[in-house]
C-alpha cells in the first residue's frame, strides 16, 4: 500500500503509543522540511485528530477519530492480501461501482474500496442501502478466485461466515446470526448486508466483487421511519461506541482466511459452520420468486450453498434465489 506523507507521519505518531514525536525528527527521517510537517500535522487535525505540543520534545496523540482511513486499518491488519491495497473515499456514490471499474482495470486479488459515505448505496435487486456518513462500514473486496462461475455461486455465504466470526469475535455480548442468503440480524434486526457481483468468462471467474454494509455505529434516530422497526446497528447491540478500523481488519482476516479454504475445499467445508450460525434453518420460512410465492421449513442448505425447503405435503424444493421471511 503506498502511503502518502500525512499518512506515514500518522503512522509513526500512533506507533509512538503516547510518547512525544519530534517534529523535526520527522522532517529529518522523511526528508521534508519542518514546515511541511506542520502543514500534514494540520491537516490531521482538521481530520479530527487531537494532540499536545510539549516544548522540546514535539507532538503527543491525544484523540483518534473514529475513522476508516487506510492508516487506521492498518494498525490491526494482519493479511497478507486483503486490504493490502485500499481505496479510501469519503463520500462515493457506491463502493460496488468503482471496484467494477477497478477490477476491469487489474486490480489485485483482495484490494478493497472503502468509504465513510455512499449516496447511491444499493442491495440485491437493486434495493437502495441507506449508508449514513462516519456510522457503518461500507465496502467491497475484490476476490479473484480459482474458480468457475458454478461454483462462485455460494460465495456469498462464505463472506456472511467471514463477517459473522468478526462481530463474535471482537463484541461477544453480540449474537449475529445468518438469514439466508445474505443478511446478518441480532435479535431478528438486519445489521448486515452482503452482494456479490461477478465478473467472468464462460468457464472462469475473472472477480467477485464483494459488497458488504454493515450499521455500526448509528443511533435509532438515524434510521429512516422506513427501516426503524426493522434495523439495528451494532452500537445499540453492544450499548457502546465501536472502533471500525479494528473490525474491518478482522472482517479482512477471516474473509482472507475462509476464502482461501474455499478455494481449496470448496464451499462443504464451511457448510457446517454456515449452519451453527443460522438463524434461517430450522424455521419456517416464506419464500418469494418472481413466479410464485410458497412456505415451508428450511431443512438445511447443499453443498453448493442452495437452500433446502421441505413443505408440509414432504415435497422438498430447492431454492437457488429468492426473498425469504421467518414466520
Amino acid at each position: 500500500m503506498t502511503m502518502s506523507m500525512k499518512d506515514e507521519i500518522l503512522k509513526r505518531i500512533l506507533a509512538a503509543n503516547g510518547e512525544a514525536v519530534s517534529g523535526q525528527e520527522l522532517a529529518d527521517s522523511l526528508g521534508v522540511s519542518r514546515t511541511a510537517v506542520w502543514k500534514h500535522m494540520q491537516t490531521l487535525q482538521e481530520e479530527g485528530y487531537t494532540f499536545e505540543t510539549i516544548k522540546k520534545k514535539g507532538y503527543v496523540l491525544t484523540g483518534v477519530p473514529n475513522s476508516l482511513s487506510p492508516t487506521q486499518i492498518e494498525l490491526f491488519l494482519k493479511t497478507e492480501h486483503f486490504g493490502r491495497e485500499i481505496h479510501y473515499f469519503d463520500v462515493v456514490d457506491s463502493t460496488q461501482t468503482i471496484a467494477h471499474k477497478l477490477a476491469q482495470e487489474g486490480a489485485p486479488h483482495g484490494t478493497v474500496i472503502i468509504g465513510e459515505e455512499q449516496t447511491a448505496g444499493r442491495g440485491r435487486m437493486a434495493r437502495p442501502w441507506e449508508s449514513v456518513h462516519g456510522s457503518g462500514i461500507w465496502m467491497t473486496v475484490i476476490v479473484r478466485p480459482d474458480v468457475t462461475p458454478q461454483q462462485a455461486s455460494s460465495f456469498t455465504l462464505v463472506v456472511a461466515v467471514a463477517v459473522t466470526m468478526a462481530i463474535k469475535t471482537l463484541y461477544s455480548d453480540i449474537e449475529p446470526t445468518i438469514k439466508w442468503p445474505n443478511d446478518l440480524l441480532i435479535n431478528g434486526k438486519k445489521c448486515t448486508g452482503i452482494l456479490t457481483e461477478m465478473q467472468a468468462e464462460a468457464d472462469l471467474v475473472q472477480a467477485l466483487l464483494v459488497g458488504i454494509g454493515i450499521n455500526v455505529n448509528q443511533e435509532a434516530a438515524d434510521f429512516s421511519p422506513d427501516i426503524a422497526d426493522i434495523a439495528t446497528s451494532l452500537r445499540l447491540e453492544a450499548g457502546e461506541e465501536i472502533n471500525r478500523a479494528a473490525l474491518v481488519a478482522l472482517i479482512l482476516q477471516y474473509l482472507e482466511q475462509f476464502t482461501e479454504l474455499y478455494i481449496e475445499e470448496g464451499f462443504a467445508s464451511i457448510k457446517t459452520l454456515w449452519e451453527q450460525l443460522s438463524c434461517t434453518i430450522g424455521q419456517r420460512i416464506e419464500v418469494t420468486t418472481i413466479r410464485e410465492r410458497f412456505e415451508g421449513i428450511a431443512s438445511g442448505i447443499t453443498d453448493d450453498g442452495v437452500l433446502q425447503l421441505t413443505q408440509d405435503d414432504g415435497l422438498v424444493r430447492t431454492i437457488y434465489a429468492g426473498d425469504i421471511k421467518i414466520l
